[in-house]
């Protein structure tokens, strides 16, 4: 089947489950989860060494997470994989902050490896990363959504372009000036 026409089925499948058809869910959960564990994997890949939670735990989670919201509409696939990657960014944080309060204030510290265009990594921690998200977010919606997106689901500039129907141009411009007043905000002493 073409991509296009996978796309087409979960994006039918979304719709009738949204619909109230639970043998949809059931299609629909083996139609995208080997892409939801392909975003999981890849995320965790990212991570510290010796993390504690798995590609498959991270998956079953989100997915939980999201059968249980109401109310969801999705105008496509990509939509749906969009909500998925931020019940994992809000999985991964509540992780951190149990593995830190587990610690506690032992100095560990969970961290994510962000890729960079160069090639190289840079270790962010998870629960700063989230919260200066959330600043951003106040400042500039599509900004956080872009670097989201990006980091969380695994998504490409394309990808986003599409998702957010404007220019790949415009997503990596966006991205480039998020990812520095992340860089600024994250370099800050805490308060």
């Amino acid at each position: 089947m073409s991509e296009a026409g996978a796309g087409g089925d979960v994006t039918r499948l979304l719709a009738r489950w949204v619909d109230g058809d639970r043998a949809a869910l059931d299609a629909l959960m083996a139609a995208v989860y080997a892409e939801l564990r392909k975003i999981a994997s890849a995320y965790l890949r990212r991570e510290r060494p010796g993390h504690t939670l798995q590609p498959t735990a991270l998956v079953n989670e989100a997915w939980l997470r999201l059968v249980r919201q109401d109310e969801l509409r999705f105008d496509h696939r990509k939509q749906f994989y969009a909500l998925a990657a931020q019940m994992m960014r809000r999985i991964l944080v509540d992780h951190a902050r149990a593995v830190g309060a587990a610690k506690r204030g032992g100095g560990g510290k969970t961290a994510l490896a962000a890729p960079r265009p160069d090639g190289a990594d840079r270790t962010i921690e998870v629960i700063a990363l989230n919260e200066a998200l959330d600043q951003l977010a106040a400042v500039s919606p599509r900004q956080a959504r872009i670097v989201e997106l990006r980091y969380f689901a695994g998504l490409t500039g394309e990808e986003i372009a599409e998702l957010l129907d404007v220019s790949p141009a415009t997503i990596s411009r966006e991205q480039k000036t998020a990812e520095a007043w992340l860089g600024h905000v994250m370099s800050k002493p805490p308060a």
